[in-house]
């Protein structure tokens, strides 16, 4: 496993980052590392934002561009997590509060 692999592997395994491994298999090393708190709280936006679209039968694109798009805003410096979230469904259909 690569130093970028073997980061991300080990913030997924400590207690509390259930959320991270959702979002993991979509982080790309040309990404950037992230910290453990933005990589947390990506993970949890991803993890709200497929609840709130229903994930159940929606094609794995849908998820990529989800999580590409969180990515991206938590890349300018974004860690609100429900502003992730916003960002990842942003254009798509969903319950909106």
């Amino acid at each position: 496993m690569g130093n970028f692999e073997e980061h991300h592997h080990t913030a997924a395994c400590h207690e509390g980052y259930g959320a991270v491994a959702s979002i993991l298999t979509f982080l790309k090393p040309s990404d950037g590392l992230f910290d453990d708190y933005a990589t947390r709280v990506m993970g949890e936006a991803f993890d709200d934002a497929r609840k709130r679209l229903h994930s159940a039968g929606q094609p794995h694109i849908v998820f990529e561009t989800i999580a590409a798009r969180i990515i991206v805003a938590a890349s300018k410096g974004e860690r609100d997590p429900i502003r992730l979230r916003n960002a990842g469904l942003a254009g798509l259909a969903h319950d909106r509060d």
